[in-house]
């Protein structure tokens, strides 16, 4: 098969284009046929080596993948019974803990990572939102508790995880304040957000706090999920409200001066969060959020690029280089 693969930890010239052996198929996994691969940033961090994880070389790229069922390995019948040949499905969890990757014409999927494709709806469309929208998902309500009627600060809202955040959790019945480029305002606003703020603006910390007086009536923010990796920890501490929860989930740089004393004093607490560490049933629970909002197209990627799987290094080169704004999703 058709891939791309590195053979040791670095930059977007380690990954190269060429055949593979189509990956053995164990006790409890279904090869599938690849008809999307996304591009994610995590991607890069796998890659490069800034998130440890175990690798087996040549190691394939790549976590998300949309296809389909090609056929099973080794098995009860009833290990695989919700699956047939051809079926439409997808997985967001591969390319590390010395799984395969996505970015080929065939990956083999443990069945427990593997769930099925919404009829009717678009492989390449779905990629690109699936790690996003289980991110989002999985730092509102696995980690934040999420609480309908709680209010949310979602920095970055714009964006693919931002986006996937805004969305769900107005389907929750938060009240959300957004930030996000003054060009993606109205959009926040259309998809729910009761405030969407420039976060460029030099006065933004003052349309926090205006805002958050105005949507708690002064009590503060319960939930703040800062997508954008732009942490403003002092900020965030100073208008969280009693028990507020602060979702730490990008910026794998990021240095910030924490509060302690604020913090402890509101009963604040902060919480990181790294999706390659959900467990199988979190990922699981995720994924059918991702199902139901798939299926009423609730969810879908802005901005979507395609590129041939050739392209992958480009693509991670374009990932790092924040040169592409939206998704990049490989095509085999």
């Amino acid at each position: 098969m058709k891939a791309a693969f590195f053979t040791s930890r670095g930059g977007p010239e380690t990954i190269s284009y060429g055949q593979l052996a189509v990956p053995q198929l164990a006790t409890g996994t279904v090869l599938v046929r690849v008809e999307a691969s996304a591009v994610d940033h995590v991607d890069t961090f796998v890659r490069s080596g800034a998130y440890t994880t175990e690798l087996v070389f040549p190691q394939v790229v790549g976590r998300d993948l949309v296809g389909t069922v090609e056929r099973f390995g080794p098995g009860s019948a009833e290990l695989y019974a919700s699956l047939a040949p051809g079926d439409g499905v997808w997985s967001n969890s591969m390319g590390f803990a010395g799984r395969p990757g996505t970015a080929a014409e065939f990956a083999t999927v443990p069945v427990e990572r593997l769930y099925a494709l919404p009829a009717g709806v678009d492989p390449i469309a779905a990629a690109a939102v699936l790690h996003s929208g289980a991110t989002a998902y999985l730092a509102l309500h696995t980690h934040a508790e999420l609480q309908e009627g709680e209010v949310v600060f979602i920095g970055g809202a714009g964006g693919g995880v931002g986006q996937g955040a805004l969305i769900q959790a107005i389907r929750a019945g938060a009240v959300v304040i957004a930030s996000c480029r003054a060009s993606d305002v109205d959009h926040c606003l259309g998809q729910g957000a009761s405030v969407a703020l420039d976060y460029h603006s030099p006065t933004f910390g003052q349309q926090l706090r205006a805002a958050m007086e105005r949507v708690s009536g002064g009590r503060g923010i319960d939930v703040h999920v800062e997508t954008s990796g732009r942490y403003q920890l002092e900020l965030a501490v100073d208008v969280l409200a009693p028990r507020g929860r602060i979702v730490v989930l990008s910026g794998v740089a990021a240095t910030n001066p924490l509060p302690v004393g604020k913090l402890y004093m509101r009963d604040g607490s902060i919480r990181g969060f790294a999706i390659s560490n959900a467990t199988v049933a979190e990922l699981a629970e995720a994924a059918a959020t991702v199902n139901e909002l798939l299926s009423v197209g609730a969810l879908h990627a802005r901005r979507l690029t395609t590129l041939p799987l050739r392209e992958a290094a480009q693509a991670h080169a374009l990932m790092e280089a924040g040169t592409v704004r939206g998704k990049i999703v490989l095509l085999p």
